[in-house]
């Protein structure tokens, strides 16, 4: 897949504060790309330098198919976390005068916008304020008015924020749609699940560097080790003392063993000892969840110097 958006060597510092450093990586037509991190990593800065709300100190931000160095804001959409629609708007000319700002065609964006409303359950809604809806219903708004000039680069700040499940389950297959039709996303959220539903690749950042960087099936298959959860009153400490442990945390009588990396799960199921109380056992890999944790705290035995690689 081609590159649509290519950062390379980003850096930014407010005043002796150095908040990114050396951010490098892109975004491809047709592909949802995760960028990932905690609060205050630098998500946000890395996002408004690419919008050319900010410049950055050193590095480049180019746009495919466009000039060095121009934001070609036309073929950009942008949701951000902070919403900001005029509330005593009436829903259809919010939508035309975001569209009209990207210089699309008015009676084009008017039938996207019908169409739009339908698809997420706003239907008869186009002549209603935005002060009368509610916070899930401005947020649907607002992610149309996001795509309604079909832009080649959309990125979305946290999209699923505030959403009902429903209401989650729609804006992800509306995701999906756009990114098989071709539309590069860069997605930034703090729900991991959604995350590992559907993106293809991933960016995580913490205090400002990159972390881990690559496709979403290689960062499970390097970093998502094995875990068992046995539920059964056991001694901590007979479950420590496991081979191929790396730690273990209890909640009641529910134990979560946490396995190295490598370990062959069949060959340790048979070196557990008799004596474990064992009413229930599953395994399965760490979420991404789990993995983003262990990251961001340090906690990862694969961590070293601040980054870490999936090629």
């Amino acid at each position: 897949m081609e590159p649509i958006l290519t950062i390379e060597g980003l850096g930014k510092s407010f005043k002796q504060t150095r908040i990114l450093k050396n951010i490098t990586f892109e975004v491809r037509k047709g592909e949802i790309m995760a960028i990932l991190g905690p609060n205050g990593a630098g998500k946000s800065t890395t996002i408004r330098n690419i919008m050319g709300i900010m410049y950055p100190d050193e590095g480049t931000v180019q746009f495919h198919n466009h000039p060095t160095g121009e934001i070609p804001r036309h073929k950009i959409g942008y949701l951000p976390e902070e919403r900001g629609l005029y509330k005593n708007v009436k829903v259809m000319d919010m939508i035309l005068y975001l569209a009209e700002l990207k210089d699309y065609p008015l009676k084009k964006a008017k039938k996207r916008a019908l169409e739009y409303l339908a698809k997420l359950g706003l239907e008869g809604k186009e002549n209603v304020s935005v002060e009368e809806l509610s916070k899930g219903m401005g947020q649907k708004v607002q992610f149309i008015g996001s795509i309604i000039h079909e832009p080649e680069l959309l990125i979305l700040d946290e999209p699923f924020s505030g959403l009902d499940p429903v209401s989650q389950e729609v804006f992800k297959k509306e995701i999906q749609e756009l990114a098989n039709a071709g539309t590069a996303i860069l997605l930034s959220s703090h729900q991991m699940n959604m995350v590992e539903e559907i993106c293809d690749r991933l960016f995580m950042i913490n205090r400002g560097q990159k972390v881990i960087y690559g496709p979403l099936e290689n960062v499970k298959n390097q970093y998502a080790n094995f875990k068992c959860t046995i539920r059964g009153k056991n001694d901590i400490g007979l479950l420590e003392r496991l081979s191929n442990v790396q730690r273990v945390e209890q909640n009641g009588d529910v134990s979560v063993v946490y396995l190295a990396q490598d370990v062959v799960v069949p060959q340790w199921l048979r070196q557990l000892p008799e004596e474990l109380n064992i009413q229930e056992l599953s395994i399965d890999r760490i979420s991404l969840h789990e993995i983003f944790i262990d990251v961001a705290t340090g906690r990862h035995s694969g961590q070293e110097g601040g980054e870490v690689h999936a090629k």
